[in-house]
Parts: C-alpha cells; sequence; structure tokens
C-alpha cells in the first residue's frame, strides 16, 4: 500500500533507451520510496511533449532539454502557459549556469543533471508533489 496518491509522470528524451531506462529506475525507486508513480507517456521531442501533455495531463515531466524539433527549453514554455499546474523538471547533460538559467526562465521547476542517482530524481518529484498537495 502507498503513502502517497499516485504520480502521473511523463517522461521527454529523443533517446529510446533513456527513455526505457529512466521508467524501469524510477518506477523501482519510487515504489522503494512509497511512492505510486504511473509512467503516462513517453514523447521523443518536444512537439510530442505537447501533444501528449495535453491528451494525458501528467503532474510531473522528466523533459530533456536538447532535442531536435522543438528543444526543451520551448516545449517547457508551451506546456506551463497551457499547463500552469504540471510540474515540470529539466533533465539534461548541460550543468552549467546558462543553462539552468534559461531552463528556470523557461518555467521549469527543478534541474537535474543527467547521470544523478535516481534517488535525486525522486525526491524532485516528492518535493514538488509536496508543493501542490
Amino acid at each position: 500500500m502507498y503513502n502517497h496518491p499516485k504520480v502521473r509522470l511523463m517522461i521527454v528524451d529523443d533517446i529510446a533507451n533513456v527513455r526505457r531506462d529512466l521508467k524501469t529506475v524510477l518506477l523501482i525507486a519510487g515504489s522503494a520510496a512509497g511512492m505510486d508513480i504511473e509512467i503516462t507517456a513517453e514523447a521523443r521531442d518536444g512537439m510530442d511533449a505537447i501533444r501528449l501533455a495535453r491528451s494525458n495531463l501528467p503532474d510531473v515531466i522528466l523533459m530533456d532539454l536538447e532535442m531536435p524539433v522543438m528543444d526543451g527549453f520551448s516545449a517547457t514554455r508551451i506546456i506551463k502557459e497551457q499547463l500552469p499546474s504540471t510540474k515540470i523538471i529539466a533533465l539534461t547533460v548541460h550543468g552549467d549556469a546558462q543553462s539552468r538559467e534559461e531552463a528556470y526562465r523557461a518555467g521549469v521547476d527543478h534541474y537535474i543533471e543527467k547521470g544523478a542517482p535516481v534517488n535525486e530524481i525522486v525526491r524532485a518529484i516528492q518535493m514538488l508533489e509536496k508543493k501542490e498537495g
């Protein structure tokens, strides 16, 4: 039995293996942390993310920032405009201050570098859900 309500999560990354691996480790780590995570959708680019966010209404989106077709910065701006209560966590290889500042200006709620321990992502999801609840 879970202590928290279900968290509807969408994963956005242009690399299918990254999406698959994130899905696997987040379901395991989330369960271990007492979270009921439901992966509602997986998107491969920003345009796909916008379309799927509208139809799936995730609570939290893990958003890669550098993708083809439309990057995560642009997708974040549009999603936040249309679905302001959706929390977005930037998950990126870019740890520099400029990328971080640009991500926060676009509207991300939290910023994590790829390669960070999965528990850091789970804690960020928990923190954002507590702010909402």
